[in-house]
C-alpha cells in the first residue's frame, strides 16, 4: 500500500498520523521545522490546558458560528475522549475548578514524548526540515536538505496550521499553494489577541499589573476574567474570548464592580466619605483595586458627588482601544480554508485524496482548551476518512 502523507507536524498533524496507523495506513509526516510539535510545547509552558470539562452545549457555543460546522468532530471527540486519550498515553491528569482539564505534569513536553514514542512503535516515518512546495500532478513536492523530494500518496492530509506565531511555523504561506488550485480562502485575522490602546503617561506605573474581578463586554459578548495593563494596551484570557468582537472595531466596556448591581454600588458610595480621598473611599466602599480605579480614572471623570451616577460609570467603562495586536502575536488566527471548500469528511471538493485539519481550517476558539480540543478533533476525523479513502 502507498503511504498516506501527513503535512504538518502539531496536534492535528499527529493526531491525523494516529488516526491512519491505527487504521493500518503507512504514513509520512512532513514538517517544515527541525522538529514537530513546537507550537504546541510553547502553548504548554505555562501549563497544558488540554480541553474544558462541560456540557455539550455551552461547549459548543464557545466555537461561536462555527461551532455548527465543527459539531460533529467534537461530538466524536469530546472532552472526556480528550482526557482518556492524554491518559491513555500515560499522562495522568486533573480537572480545576473552572473545568479546565490538564495533565498533572502541566507541561506539554511528556506527553508529547509519550505521544512521538507510541507514533514511531506504530511505524511512523518523520521528515523534518520538509517544506511543501505544492504538486507535480500526482506528486507532492518538497524542498528538503538533500534537495527537492517528492511522495506519491494514497491520501494527504494537510495540517499546515494558521498565521500567528511564524517563527515556530504557523505562517499561512500555504494558502499560495491552494490559492494557485482555486481553493476557497477566508482572510486570515488574530484571535485570542491583546488589544492595543494608547494610555496617557498616569498608567505607567501600572504596566504588567493585572486587572481582576471585572466583566467586560464587546459586541454583545461578556467574559469574566483577568487582565494584564501591558505598554502597548491589554493582554490576558480575560479579553481573549471577545476577539471576534473586538477586531470588527466593537466599544469595549469593562463592569469594574460585577458582583454587585448599579444600586448596590450607588448605596455603598453614598456613605459619608469625610475626608478620605475618592480612591480611598472606592477601595473601602466597593473593593476596587488600585489597577481599576487607575482604569476608571484614564477613562472617565468620576462624577465625585452623585453616587448615583458615579455607580454607572463604574459598572460601564469604555474603554478606547485601536482593536487587536498584530496578526503574528495572536495565540491563534481565524480565516484560512472556507467550509464550503471541504466536504463532510474534511477532504477539498476540488482536490479528491487532499483532507485538512485544525487550525488552517476557518474556525474560532477561545482559551480554555476549546483551540487544542478541536485540532485533535479535527484531525481524529480527518485521518479517520483519509484512512478509508485510501483503503478503498
Amino acid at each position: 500500500m502507498k503511504p498516506a502523507l501527513v503535512i504538518g507536524g502539531g496536534p492535528a498533524g499527529l493526531m491525523a498520523a494516529d488516526a491512519l496507523l491505527g487504521a493500518g495506513v503507512p504514513v509520512v509526516l512532513a514538517e517544515a521545522k527541525p522538529s514537530v510539535g513546537r507550537k504546541f510545547l510553547m502553548a504548554g509552558k505555562s501549563g497544558l490546558n488540554l480541553t474544558k470539562i462541560q456540557d455539550r452545549s455551552p461547549f459548543l457555543s464557545s466555537y461561536g458560528e462555527t461551532g455548527k460546522s465543527l459539531g460533529p468532530m467534537l461530538e466524536a471527540f469530546p472532552p472526556e475522549q480528550v482526557q482518556a486519550w492524554a491518559e491513555g498515553l500515560g499522562q495522568d491528569t486533573f480537572v480545576g475548578s473552572t473545568g479546565r482539564l490538564f495533565p498533572k505534569k502541566m507541561k506539554a513536553s511528556p506527553l508529547l514524548r509519550a505521544w512521538l514514542e507510541r507514533l514511531d512503535a506504530l511505524g511512523l516515518e518523520r521528515r523534518t526540515r520538509w517544506r511543501w512546495t505544492g504538486w507535480d500532478g500526482d506528486l507532492v513536492q518538497f524542498d528538503t536538505p538533500i534537495g527537492v523530494q517528492t511522495i506519491d500518496p494514497c491520501a494527504t492530509v494537510l495540517a499546515l496550521g494558521g498565521a500567528s506565531w511564524s517563527r515556530l511555523g504557523s505562517d499561512g504561506a500555504w494558502t499560495a499553494l491552494l490559492r494557485d488550485k482555486s481553493i476557497d480562502l477566508e482572510l486570515f485575522a488574530p484571535s485570542n489577541a491583546g488589544l492595543i490602546v494608547d494610555w496617557s503617561e498616569h498608567m505607567r506605573p501600572h504596566f504588567g499589573t493585572p486587572i481582576k474581578a471585572v466583566r467586560w463586554t464587546a459586541g454583545g459578548m461578556t467574559s469574566r476574567g483577568e487582565a494584564i495593563i501591558s505598554e502597548r494596551g491589554l493582554e490576558g484570557g480575560g479579553l481573549y474570548p471577545l476577539t471576534a468582537a473586538l477586531r470588527k472595531d466593537e466599544m469595549l466596556f469593562v463592569d469594574l464592580c460585577p458582583d454587585l448591581n448599579t444600586d448596590q454600588v450607588a448605596e455603598r458610595l453614598a456613605k459619608p466619605r469625610g475626608k478620605t480621598s475618592m480612591s480611598n473611599h472606592l477601595r473601602r466602599q466597593i473593593k476596587l483595586g488600585k489597577a481599576q480605579i487607575a482604569l476608571l480614572m484614564e477613562f472617565a471623570r468620576p462624577l465625585a458627588g452623585d453616587p448615583a451616577a458615579l455607580a454607572q460609570q463604574i459598572k460601564s467603562v469604555e474603554v478606547r482601544h485601536k482593536g487587536p495586536r498584530p496578526m503574528d502575536e495572536a495565540i491563534s488566527t481565524t480565516g484560512g480554508i472556507s467550509w464550503a471548500a471541504l466536504d463532510d469528511s474534511l477532504m477539498l471538493k476540488g482536490l479528491p485524496g487532499v483532507f485538512c485539519a485544525g487550525e488552517m481550517i476557518d474556525w474560532d476558539a477561545p482559551t480554555g482548551g476549546y483551540l487544542l480540543n478541536a485540532c485533535l478533533a479535527t484531525g481524529l476525523w480527518a485521518g479517520q476518512r483519509a484512512a478509508l479513502y485510501c483503503q478503498a
